[in-house]
C-alpha cells in the first residue's frame, strides 16, 4: 500500500483528474500554504491555477462549458485540495454548493447565464445562510424580501459568508411572507435571491455591503465576512427557480452537497496530518532509536491511519448515494460528522507525536491544528448532525403500532 484513502472503482477519466490535481497540490499548493497562512493572504495564484485546470466546471454540465462529472469526482478533489490547504477547498467549496443548485433548481435562463462563466472561473459563487442570532437554527432568519413591482426589496444582516468579498455571485435566503398565510410553517415562507456583486470589500452594489474579513483561529486566506442589506433592489427574475417559498428546500440541497465537501476536506486534512505523523516518527530519535519503533507511536499510528480509512469510505458513501439519485441526507450527515471529528483527532495525534515541535509555527502541524475546529462547526455542528442522523433512523426503523 502505496496511500491510504484509494477509492475503488474509479474511471479512467476520474483517476486521470484526481492525478493531475494531486500533482498540482504537490507542486503549487504544499510548498506555500504555510506561508500565505500565516500572512492571512488569499491564494490568488492557486485560484488561477485552479481555473486553469477546469475544477471550477467540475461538477456543471458540458453543455454549459462544465467538465460534467460526478459529485464523488468532486469530493475526491477536494480532499486532494484539501491535504494541500483546506482554505483553498473552501473557496471551491461555496462556488459549487450555488452552481449545484442553480443547475438542480434554477429557470434555464438563469442557467444559461450563470452556469457558462462559473464554469470558466469569471463568476465565483457563495452562498449566504447563517445570521448573527440564530447559529443552527435556519427557522429564524430575520433577513426579508419583499415584493415591490418587479423587484424584490431585501433588508437584513448575514453571517459567516465564506467568499463574502472574492465572489461576484451570492445565494441568499431571506424571509418572503407575500402568498403565505399566517401560521405557515417558516420553512414554506423562505426565498433564495441570486444576488450578482462586485468584488471587493465595502458597498460593493447600492444597498449591499460586506463589511470585511473576520479575523479567525485558522481557516485563513480565505476571506469570510458578514453581508448587510440595506435596501438591497433585485429583479423578481433572480429569485432561485423563478417561484418563492422554495428557498429552504434549495439551501437543504446545497447544503446536502456542502455535507460531503466538508467530510471530504475532513478526510484530506486528516490524511496530510498522518503523512505528517508518520514521517516525522521515523526521524526522531529518543532512547536509541526512531521514536516510529517505540509501541506506544505505532499504537497512535494505527488508530490514526484506520480513522482515515473509515472517515474516506463513509464520505465516497455519501457521494455515491447523492450521484444515483436517492436521498442521502443520513448518509451526508454520518459522514460529516465521523470525518470532522476523525480529523479532529487523527491531527491531534499527529501534534502530539510532534511533542514540542508541533507547538512551532515553523512545523506545518501546528497550521492543521488550527484547522481543524472549524470543520466540527461548517455546515452544521456534530449536534445539528446527530439529530438528522436519529431522526432518519426513526423513520427507518419506525415500528408499527
Amino acid at each position: 500500500m502505496t496511500r491510504l484513502a484509494q477509492t475503488e472503482g474509479l474511471t479512467d477519466i476520474q483517476r486521470e483528474i484526481l492525478s493531475t490535481v494531486r500533482d498540482f497540490v504537490d507542486k503549487e499548493i504544499l510548498p506555500v500554504a504555510t506561508e500565505l497562512e500565516h500572512r492571512d493572504e488569499y491564494p490568488t495564484q492557486i485560484v488561477e491555477g485552479l481555473k486553469e485546470l477546469g475544477v471550477f466546471g467540475l461538477m456543471i454540465p458540458e453543455e454549459y462549458g462544465g467538465l460534467g462529472e460526478s459529485l464523488l469526482t468532486y469530493a475526491l478533489t477536494v480532499e486532494e485540495i484539501a491535504r494541500g490547504w483546506m482554505s483553498v477547498s473552501g473557496i471551491i467549496n461555496t462556488h459549487f454548493i450555488v452552481a449545484y443548485m442553480l443547475k438542480q433548481h434554477g429557470t434555464q435562463e438563469q442557467k444559461d447565464y450563470f452556469l457558462p462563466k462559473m464554469a470558466a472561473g469569471e463568476i465565483r459563487g457563495a452562498f449566504s445562510m447563517s445570521e448573527p442570532a440564530l447559529g443552527s437554527d435556519v427557522s429564524a432568519i430575520s433577513s426579508k424580501g419583499v415584493r415591490d413591482g418587479d423587484d424584490y426589496v431585501l433588508n437584513g444582516q448575514k453571517m459567516w459568508l465564506t467568499n463574502g468579498g472574492s465572489s461576484t455571485l451570492v445565494a441568499v435566503l431571506c424571509r418572503t411572507d407575500e402568498g403565505h398565510p399566517e401560521g405557515t410553517a417558516p420553512h414554506k415562507s423562505m426565498t433564495t435571491f441570486l444576488v450578482e456583486k462586485e468584488a471587493g470589500f465595502g458597498e460593493v452594489r447600492p444597498g449591499l455591503t460586506i463589511p470585511g474579513k473576520i479575523d479567525k483561529m485558522g481557516y485563513k486566506g480565505v476571506d469570510t465576512t458578514e453581508l448587510i442589506m440595506d435596501g438591497l433592489r433585485i429583479p423578481a427574475d433572480r429569485v432561485l427557480g423563478g417561484q418563492s417559498g422554495r428557498g429552504f428546500y434549495h439551501m437543504m440541497d446545497g447544503v446536502e452537497v456542502g455535507r460531503v465537501n466538508v467530510a471530504a476536506r475532513g478526510c484530506g486534512v486528516a490524511q496530510r496530518a498522518f503523512e505528517l505523523g508518520v514521517s516525522y516518527a521515523q526521524q526522531r530519535h529518543t532512547f536509541g532509536k526512531p521514536i516510529a519503533q517505540h509501541q506506544a507511536i505505532q499504537f497512535k499510528l494505527a488508530e490514526m491511519a484506520t480513522k482515515v480509512e473509515a472517515a474516506h469510505a463513509m464520505m465516497v458513501n455519501a457521494a455515491r448515494k447523492k450521484d444515483s439519485g436517492q436521498r442521502n441526507d443520513l448518509e451526508a450527515g454520518m459522514a460529516k460528522y465521523l470525518a470532522s471529528e476523525y480529523c479532529k483527532e487523527v491531527v491531534e495525534d499527529a501534534f502530539r507525536i510532534h511533542g514540542g515541535y508541533g507547538f512551532s509555527k515553523e512545523y506545518e502541524i501546528e497550521r492543521l491544528y488550527r484547522e481543524a475546529p472549524m470543520l466540527l462547526i461548517g455546515e452544521g455542528t456534530a449536534e445539528i448532525q446527530k439529530m438528522i442522523i436519529g431522526r432518519r433512523l426513526l423513520e427507518e426503523y419506525r415500528i408499527q403500532a
